[in-house]
């Protein structure tokens, strides 16, 4: 009795891992994932710190979720070439980025390639003038490999790294309006006439 028992339950787990299977060989060969925020500061601070990969982990969503991890980097401090490489914990894996185009101060684009699991996305930031601030979206388009579409079946790409990029954002938007006040906030003391007569010389 148990035997028959046992076979019948093998015999539903195959035939539903099997439908499972079937279905996520169905399911789309790529994904897109795009999130946007507004931001008080202006393009060029945005870009400035996207441009230079030693800030990123500034902002970065996933840097809490391995503090420890090791971090190299390549090529130019900012712009084209500039690498970012990174050896971490199962939540974060091992992986790249490099930037590959830059159009300042409107869009910058990475090369983003995770070794563990293995996998090459493209990744794009565009910074569009809103008022006095920005509208900052980011985007990556990725292929789905088969256990990627496995996975999709039961949480989509886009609610898995949907979090991560909006956490991201509103760092992002932290890092750059600080980065855009700090000369707002010197110039006044420097244009002040008091800071500029301490500022000059002595005359005898």
């Amino acid at each position: 009795m148990l035997k028959k028992i046992a076979v019948g339950l093998f015999s539903v787990l195959t035939l539903a891992l099997a439908s499972i299977l079937a279905v996520a060989a169905t399911r789309p060969a790529t994904y897109h994932v795009e999130r946007s925020i507004s931001s008080g500061a202006p393009p060029q601070a945005v870009f400035d710190v996207l441009n230079d990969m030693h800030r990123f982990p500034e902002w970065s969503p996933w840097q809490k979720l391995d503090p420890a991890m090791k971090i190299t980097y390549d090529g130019p401090t900012s712009g084209v070439g500039a690498s970012y490489s990174w050896t971490g914990n199962a939540q974060v894996g091992e992986g790249r980025m490099t930037i590959t185009e830059t159009t300042p101060p409107t869009s910058l684009t990475q090369k983003l390639e995770f070794l563990k699991p293995k996998s090459t996305c493209a990744v794009r930031f565009g910074i569009a003038p809103e008022g006095e601030g920005s509208r900052i979206t980011w985007n990556i388009d990725g292929n789905n490999n088969y256990l990627f579409k496995v996975m999709s079946l039961f949480k989509s790409m886009d609610k898995m790294m949907g979090k991560d990029f909006e956490a991201g954002l509103a760092s992002l938007r932290q890092v750059s309006e600080a980065a855009a006040a700090a000369p707002a906030m010197a110039s006044p003391a420097m244009a002040s006439p008091a800071a500029a007569e301490t500022a000059a010389p002595s005359r005898p």
